[in-house]
Order: structure tokens, then C-alpha cells, then sequence
């Protein structure tokens, strides 16, 4: 049996897989209680399958970008399981774990985190012939800069505030394709099915060197106006910030 843990943001989710399903999943708001919600929802998850945790053979964890506190909680949490039940580690991108319940459509999909002070957080994938593939890395950009670079038929997921939304819709026009509503809710059973490919194929990472994916470097760093966006072209948006 394979946990996921995910509390890269204010909507924590944890989940259990086995055999190519989800057993049970819990997901909430915890609004930066990470770190007084997160086991006591473990506990009750591990009860909604009458489960013990040295059942867990497995563990994948969404290590960011996302907040600064709540990847702290998150990894913390599922290193200490780790070492304790002596069992693999997969972590993956929160990006990623975005993007992959909309791999059916086969379009570039392209999750968005608020990064704060007017920039994103930003990757692309695709699905194309049952392949999963990472298109561009995790980077920080604005939305001007993005949506001049992604292909025309890109569908836009993650947790896009009203804001963000506003702007694809005013750049993309008609083309603009959005996952709204319930459909935008990030859910640790897709983390769970990313992390067991991870290692069913006997890849996991090293807990001692494994750390959260924060994208931004730190407060004392100088802004580089020629910095490359990783789509093409400049973007100049080398600043810092914890919680991205």
C-alpha cells in the first residue's frame, strides 16, 4: 500500500492506493495548519480502511512549489515515515500532480500557482500516446510572458484565482480554456498514481538530499533583467519569496 502525502498549499489532501486504486482519499482546507491537521488526518484516513501504518510499503509526496511552511510540514512528515518504516520515497512535482487528472485530453496542459507580486508559478506536460511527459520545467513567470509562449490549444489548470483568470480569458480570448470549479481541486490520489509509476519502476529518492521545490531563490538576491524563460525569450522575474 502507497501513501501520498500533499500539503503544498491551503488545500491539503492525503491518500491511500493499492493495486491500480484509490482506497481512501481525505482532502481539506487547512489555511496553514499544516502541522496540527496533517496527522490526525492520517490517522483517520488510515481508520476509513481499518489500516495500519506499518501496512505502508510506499510513500510519494508533493514537494512544490507551493507554500513555504506547508512543504516543510509535508516532506518532514513523509522523510520521518520513510526512515521509520523503511520504505521508498517518490517525490513529485505539485505541478505535476495539477496537471495529470487532465492527461486524457492530450492537449499541453499547463497548472499555474500564484507566485505572488503579479508572477506564476508554471510548468507543461502532455499525454501523448499513453506517454506522460514533462514539456518545460517548473519556473516562475508572469502571465503576460506565459501566455505569449504556450501553444494555442493549452488547457490552463491548478489553483487560479479570479485574477489569473481574468487575464487568460482577456489574452487567450476564445482560445482560452480553463479548469474551474471542482475539477481545479488538487487531489492526493493523482499524486498517489504519479508516485507508484515513480516506483513500480524502481526509481525513489534520496531522503537525506531530497528538498521541496521552492523556485524562488533567496530575499538578498538581485533581480537579472536577461534571465531566460525556460519557453523562450526573456522574462527578467529572478525574485525572491518563500512562499513559491
Amino acid at each position: 500500500m502507497l501513501l501520498a502525502i500533499d500539503s503544498s498549499t491551503s488545500v491539503a489532501s492525503l491518500a491511500l492506493w493499492q493495486e491500480g486504486e484509490v482506497l481512501a482519499e481525505v482532502t481539506w482546507h487547512t489555511y496553514g495548519n499544516h502541522t496540527a491537521e496533517l496527522l490526525p488526518n492520517l490517522l483517520h484516513l488510515l481508520g476509513l480502511v481499518k489500516t495500519e501504518l506499518n501496512s505502508v510499503k510506499g510513500i510519494a509526496v508533493a514537494k512544490g512549489p507551493g507554500s513555504f511552511n506547508g512543504l516543510r510540514v509535508g516532506l518532514s512528515t513523509a522523510k520521518g515515515l520513510s526512515l521509520a518504516l523503511n520504505v521508498p520515497l517518490a517525490a513529485i512535482s505539485t505541478l505535476e500532480v495539477a496537471a495529470f487528472p487532465h492527461a486524457a485530453t492530450q492537449r499541453p496542459l499547463c497548472p499555474l500557482h500564484n507566485a505572488g507580486r503579479g508572477e506564476v508559478a508554471a510548468a507543461l506536460f502532455q499525454d501523448k500516446d499513453g506517454q506522460w511527459l514533462r514539456l518545460t520545467e517548473e519556473h516562475i513567470t508572469t502571465l503576460d510572458v506565459l501566455l505569449g509562449l504556450v501553444p494555442p490549444d493549452t488547457l490552463f489548470c491548478g489553483e487560479l484565482n479570479p485574477d489569473m483568470i481574468r487575464k487568460v480569458i482577456e489574452i487567450r480570448g476564445e482560445q482560452a480554456t480553463i479548469v474551474a470549479g471542482a475539477g481545479s481541486l488538487r487531489r492526493a490520489g493523482y499524486l498517489a498514481e504519479l508516485g507508484w509509476r515513480r516506483l513500480s519502476a524502481g526509481d525513489h529518492d534520496d531522503i537525506r538530499s531530497l528538498q521541496a521545490l521552492y523556485l524562488r531563490r533567496p530575499p538578498i538576491t538581485v533581480a537579472n533583467p536577461k534571465k531566460l524563460s525556460p519557453f523562450f525569450g526573456r522574462d527578467g522575474n529572478d525574485v525572491a519569496q518563500k512562499d513559491a
